[in-house]
């Protein structure tokens, strides 16, 4: 029996949602759930690639994500643009140097909007006119002196300083975060124009807004401003509710 095709013209559609490509360490079990938390009814698509990193957490550990960085941003979405590009590590891009993890990404994705959470941390204390900070992390001393020397630099005040001291990047998710919400409530916060909480593997969104109602001051983290930054570079700018400040206005 001859069977006949029938074929027919595709139809496409009208407009594509803005293509977002997450970089996320290979470890990180926090950054994916916060994006597809606050991104996955908004009108824009997001693809994922993971970039080896090793522990324990050390500079020379972050720096050896630099050689990486550019074949693994070319496995996402091969031969399409991509409007913006997220490099999901705080203290990596320190390490690495902002502008050198831009330029491993634009080398094979031209054109893209790069953003990274130190990147869009500054940004939003621009925003909400940040100067001073109170500092939380997970990381150990060594580390902690990378991210103190960072906002030095960008003329970014820490008034009060806390750290869990934790070496395994692995550990960070399973920090319980009603904890977090404990001990970061009790950091001085007089001198502080609103509290930082870094690493995007730490598991903080869902406690950002009770946190604000305890200190009385903006709370940011690392994955709350890099989904802040990578909503406004593809023009979505409506607020969000339940997640900080920053994103409510």
């Amino acid at each position: 029996m001859n069977m006949v095709i029938k074929h027919y013209d595709a139809k496409f559609k009208k407009k594509l949602n803005p293509k977002v490509g997450l970089i996320a360490l290979s470890t990180d079990q926090t950054i994916e759930k916060d994006f597809k938390n606050i991104c996955s009814n908004l009108p824009l698509d997001i693809f994922i690639n993971r970039i080896h990193n090793q522990n324990p957490l050390t500079k020379e550990n972050l720096l050896k994500m630099r050689e990486d960085l550019a074949s693994v941003t070319k496995k996402i979405l091969p031969d399409e643009k991509l409007n913006t590009i997220a490099y999901g590590c705080t203290s990596g891009t320190i390490a690495i140097g902002e502008n050198n993890v831009k330029e491993k990404i634009l080398s094979v994705k031209p054109g893209s909007y790069v953003t990274t959470p130190v990147t869009s941390a500054i940004k939003a204390f621009n925003q909400l006119k940040i100067n001073k900070i109170a500092l939380f992390t997970p990381y150990p001393e060594a580390v902690n002196k990378t991210i103190l020397d960072y906002f030095n630099k960008k003329h970014i005040e820490v008034s009060s300083f806390a750290s869990l001291n934790l070496n395994l990047d692995s550990e960070f998710a399973n920090v319980d975060p009603n904890y977090i919400l404990e001990i970061s409530s009790k950091l001085e916060m007089k001198n502080a124009d609103a509290l930082f909480i870094s690493c995007t593997a730490l598991p903080v969104l869902g406690i950002l807004s009770k946190l604000e109602s305890k200190i009385l001051k903006p709370v940011l983290s690392s994955n709350q401003t890099l989904i802040w930054d990578t909503l406004r570079s593809i023009g979505y700018k409506s607020p969000i509710k339940g997640y900080g400040k920053l994103l409510e206005n």
